[in-house]
């Protein structure tokens, strides 16, 4: 079962991390002002995840493949890692899916 990580950045900010069970990040949020609002991220990612359409397939300046979670909004939730094929960024898609609903909340702050 993956988790929630919560940190404080260097300049203040909350972040999550979502990891997938064997501990890999597989998704990491935006900068928050406020540990409550960070939390809020967080449900967004639970409840956004389930909709393939939320997530923006995208392609770095270098190549690789990376996705996008967005909010019924279009806002930015959270980002995932550079891959080194889209078959590996649609893997991580499929992660973020199935660990997203029922992961724990660790607060690390």
């Amino acid at each position: 079962m993956g988790k929630f990580e919560i940190k404080k950045r260097k300049n203040g900010e909350f972040q999550f991390n979502l990891k997938a069970g064997n501990g890999q990040i597989i998704l990491t949020g935006e900068g928050y002002t406020t540990k409550a609002a960070c939390n809020n991220g967080i449900e967004s990612v639970k409840k956004n995840s389930q909709d393939d359409k939320r997530f923006s397939r995208l392609e770095a300046k270098n190549g690789k493949p990376y996705f996008n979670l967005t909010a019924t909004n279009g806002q930015i939730i959270g980002s995932s890692e550079m891959y080194e094929s889209t078959s590996s960024r649609e893997n991580g898609i499929e992660s973020v899916k199935k660990n997203a609903l029922d992961s724990e909340i660790k607060d690390l702050t």
